[in-house]
């Protein structure tokens, strides 16, 4: 051609022939895989356990406030019981003969009287302070319940079904009763009105065959109870 030259085959340079250069990675080996499985575990459990206390810091908060720093500087008029007791998981039975567990009555405030079916003038006494004792709260009664456990396989007299209106009446064995209640030393149940959290720790008892005076210092004692654990708790169940 024109104005052109071609060069002869040898003059074009050939490709070397070179290896195929391959970077080899090193793989773990069983043991570091072990630990590292290991550091997984070991910190899904403690954020495990982080939710946990922070779902339980607001009731603990609430205990601390009422055990420990007793707001108002008042003293405690009913006697804390610790360790607290949990509501045994037992059969209790309803006015209607109807078998229920025990451990249903979680999930609010309660103050427990306990008493013999036929409830004498001590059973009456009570009963009634407990139902002023709820009233006298105001709109924080709704968080707390009135409870009478029945001691015996009795049934209530028809005077008193006015006043348990609204209240929870369950009768309960004595001897699984006392799974879960207990009265100061040389006193009987049935002299006492007890107090339990919603999470059913039997955690107060007020004074054996309290009066009215003494019921108006058991009402301060449920009202920081409630501002308390107004934080976690509310009305219902």
């Amino acid at each position: 051609m024109s104005g052109s030259k071609l060069l002869p085959r040898s003059a074009v340079p050939a490709a070397a022939d070179e290896p195929l250069g391959l970077t080899v990675h090193s793989m773990p080996s069983p043991q570091a895989l072990g630990v590292e499985a290991g550091r997984r575990t070991v910190s899904g459990r403690w954020k495990m356990i982080a939710v946990m206390l922070m779902c339980a810091a607001p009731v603990i908060a609430s205990y601390f406030t009422y055990y420990v720093v007793r707001p108002e500087g008042r003293s405690v008029y009913g006697e804390l019981i610790e360790p607290q007791r949990s509501v045994p998981a037992i059969k209790a039975v309803t006015r209607d003969g109807a078998s229920v567990p025990l451990t249903s009555l979680k999930g609010q405030w309660l103050i427990v009287a306990v008493a013999d079916a036929a409830c004498d003038a001590l059973c009456e006494q009570q009963l009634y302070l407990q139902r002023q004792l709820r009233e006298s709260l105001g709109r924080e009664k709704e968080r707390v319940d009135r409870v009478w456990l029945i001691s015996d396989a009795g049934s209530p007299p028809a005077r008193l079904d006015n006043g348990l209106r609204g209240a929870t009446v369950l009768r309960v064995p004595p001897a699984q009763l006392s799974q879960w209640l207990a009265p100061a030393s040389g006193h009987a149940l049935a002299e006492h009105l007890y107090v339990v959290d919603p999470m059913g720790n039997w955690m107060m008892r007020f004074p054996a065959r309290m009066d009215a005076a003494g019921a108006s210092r058991a009402k301060r004692d449920l009202e920081r109870l409630l501002r308390a654990s107004s934080s976690w708790d509310e009305p219902g169940r």
